[in-house]
């Protein structure tokens, strides 16, 4: 979970880098807002998740992982609420073009986790 978090922020900042070179300070900021309305939500469910419960039993991890998916989408809900009410100027392609690299970048860890998973299992039955 902190490797995609690593990767969203760093895919997050490469984009607002790349933008705002091209495009200028405007892009550039909005691409990091955007990449930061998917960063800090994900990183609100991962909390919940990893937080120790008394009772580690799965009802437990499943009204956490409930909770934190709400908390998630209203965080996200009410980040974009405040970044287009209160960022002027702003790129609105930029600012999408942020939270969507972000993340495809959680598609990205779980595609690289399946892909390991099948490679620990064939080299276990490479093994036998």
């Amino acid at each position: 979970m902190l490797k995609v978090l690593v990767a969203q922020i760093g895919i997050g900042v490469v984009l607002a880098a790349v933008l705002w070179g091209v495009y200028g300070e405007v892009a550039g900021i909005s691409a990091l807002l955007g990449s930061l309305t998917c960063v800090l939500p994900n990183a609100f469910l991962a909390l919940r998740l990893a937080v120790p419960r008394a009772d580690p039993g799965a009802k437990d991890l499943i009204r956490a992982a409930y909770i934190g998916e709400v908390g998630k989408l209203a965080i996200t809900v009410l980040m974009f609420s405040i970044i287009f009410a209160a960022v002027r100027p702003l790129s609105v392609p930029a600012l999408f073009a942020g939270f969507i690299a972000a993340q495809l970048m959680t598609f990205a860890g779980l595609l690289m986790r399946d892909t390991r998973e099948t490679e620990e299992k064939k080299s276990n039955n490479d093994g036998e």
